[in-house]
Order: structure tokens, then sequence, then C-alpha cells
């Protein structure tokens, strides 16, 4: 596969909506995960990633202007023991809570479809990082609807194994901008990783586009010692 560059992918693309990258720095010592959200509506717009636990969630940045909390109000990323799950959606919890139960990551999907956002329908994006005893693993899915109808989920797993240093994989939830949003065709985009969190967070941020852009999540953890390090842009502030 030929390996891209995130760059040129998020500034020739006014609107890939949601995104997920998940892979390993260039130098083999940490896992790497990053998820940014985009908005056309003021809905949308108005909202702002927070610290939760571990993990993060969205939040109305005015909560005055909130209208419909129901598909943009989320915990985007929570851990649970060596795992670090990652998603565009409520099925965070639902992964994790299967999880939980010693559940695959495939299986607690099963449950689940895209969003009931029609004509959208908008995939359900998700990742799980597995970091144990020094290894590290990954995978990301994507549920979408049967190319635009409502009638049929096609259900996609991605599993990465022992992943390449410098290697990243990237999903999100559009094509482009359109009416309808088309979804997302095709395997995760083979992407590279730097080693520093603050050169990946600069480069993802100025990268989107300036008027669609809302927020962006990184984290990079020590493959050996599991501690980490978080970056979170806001645009409002």
């Amino acid at each position: 596969m030929k390996m891209l560059s995130i760059e040129q992918e998020l500034k020739s693309n006014s609107y890939p909506g949601r995104g997920i990258i998940l892979g390993k720095s260039k130098d083999g010592t940490k896992a790497v995960a990053a998820y940014f959200i985009m908005g056309r509506s003021e809905n949308s717009r108005n909202r702002i990633f927070t610290e939760e636990g571990q993990g993060i969630r969205t939040q109305a940045f005015d909560p005055s202007k909130l209208t419909d909390p129901s598909l943009i109000i989320y915990a985007p990323v929570r851990v649970l023991g060596n795992k670090t799950i990652v998603t565009n959606g409520d099925q965070t919890d639902t992964i994790y809570e299967g999880m939980d139960r010693q559940m695959t990551f495939e299986q607690t999907l099963r449950s689940r479809e895209f969003e009931p956002d029609g004509p959208n329908y908008t995939p359900r994006i998700s990742g799980i990082m597995h970091i144990e005893n020094g290894k590290y693993n990954y995978a990301m899915s994507i549920l979408k609807s049967n190319n635009g109808s409502p009638e049929g989920c096609n259900r996609y797993t991605f599993a990465y194994e022992n992943p390449a240093a410098g290697e990243g994989h990237f999903i999100h939830t559009y094509m482009h901008d359109g009416n309808p949003l088309p979804s997302f065709e095709g395997e995760p985009k083979l992407i590279s990783v730097p080693n520093e969190i603050e050169e990946f967070t600069e480069l993802l941020w100025s990268s989107l586009n300036e008027e669609n852009k809302v927020s962006l999540f990184v984290r990079y953890i020590d493959i050996e010692t599991g501690c980490y390090e978080t970056k979170i842009v806001n645009k409002n502030k």
C-alpha cells in the first residue's frame, strides 16, 4: 500500500468529518492515537474536548446554544486496563462495556450500526489499541450504510498486529463534502507517524480545514511503561 501524506490528505479535503489515526512512532517506542472532529452546523461547531479520567469527552462550548446532544456529546476516548478505545460516537461505551465482559472488539460492535442521521447515515468509526508486555497491536472498524441505503449495514474490521515503526492508519467518516455526505470507502489509509507529539499535533491541526475544524486529541503511549502524554486543541476558547 502506498504511504500517503496526512498533510495532503487533510488539506485536500475540506470535510473529512471525524477521523481516527492509530499507529506507532518512528522510533518504535510509542503507540500513537489521534482523533479529530469537524462541523458544518452551529450545533456541531459548538463543542470542545475535555479530559475525563484517562479519556476525553465532548461538551458544548456554549451550553445555551446546544440544540440536540444525541450524536455530538459522547466520550470519544476511554481506557480499559491496557486497552485504549477511540471512536466517533457513543459506541465507545458499547466497546468498553463489552470488552469488560470479555467480548472481542468485533463482537461488541455487532449491536451497533451507522448513525441514524439520514440522508447521510454517518459511518461509525472505531479503534482499539492493546499494549501488553511491551507488545502493541491495534484494530479499526467502520460500520456504514449499504451504499447510502439504511436497509443494510456493512461491517468492516481491520487488524494490525505488530505494526511497523513510523506507520499509522487513518480512517474518517466522509470521502469529502457533499449533500448527502458520501461515506468513507476502502481500507484505512497508510500514513507516516513522527516521534514527537508536538510535531504531530501541529501538523494535524494546521492541515485541517480552518472553517470546519472543531477539536483535536493526540496521545502518545510508551509501549514499555504504559505512561502517556496527551495534547488537546480546541478551536473554541
